[in-house]
């Protein structure tokens, strides 16, 4: 019988040298499941990953203080007659202001909130930081999203994590909140 070069014969390939180094590297990752030091190699490769989402607490709007008493103004009386003014026609009528966005507690308006996954480009580059985002909520959903500041690796994680948030506004009135996240690779 013929052979054709598409045979396999593991000893004409390898030869005793190639499959003695075979049967080593076995034996060799054998032993490291067995004594546990594949565990430890896999807890040294991995990088811990910490993500915290920080609300930006907005203060009440100020109070405006109670007027002072100013010194009181004497007048002098005139005993010529003044005639009185031209009547003034009435003003007319302004116009609706559109609906002012009312700014809030980002917890209290989207109580539901999803973390942010760490992207692999900022693991693999060891890239940190602090992503400052401005978040548009109206009918309960999130509208818009807009970065104010932080490493631009984050944006797209954070903006796919905020547009699952579920949140809670009233009719159409529309909420404007601040946010921010950190990222600590360690």
């Amino acid at each position: 019988m013929k052979r054709s070069r598409k045979d396999f014969n593991p000893k004409s390939r390898f030869g005793p040298v190639g499959i003695a180094v075979m049967v080593l590297f076995h034996v060799g990752v054998g032993y490291a499941l067995v004594s546990g030091l594949a565990r430890q190699t896999v807890e040294l490769i991995k990088k811990p990953m910490d993500a915290t989402i920080i609300s930006e607490i907005k203060p009440p709007p100020a109070v405006t203080p109670p007027a002072t008493s100013a010194p009181a103004i004497t007048a002098v009386q005139n005993t010529e007659p003044v005639p009185p003014p031209p009547a003034a026609p009435p003003a007319p009528p302004a116009p609706p202001a559109p609906p002012k966005a009312t700014t809030t507690d980002i917890a209290v308006a989207c109580p539901r909130q999803v973390k942010p996954e760490m992207p692999r480009k900022a693991m693999d580059e060891g890239i940190g930081g602090v992503v400052k985002a401005e978040v548009r909520i109206k009918g309960g959903h999130v509208q818009e999203v807009r970065f104010l500041s932080g490493p631009r690796v984050y944006h797209s994680a954070v903006r796919a994590a905020v547009m699952r948030y579920e949140c809670q506004t009233t009719g159409d009135a529309e909420v404007l909140a601040t946010q921010e996240f950190v990222f600590r690779i360690e």
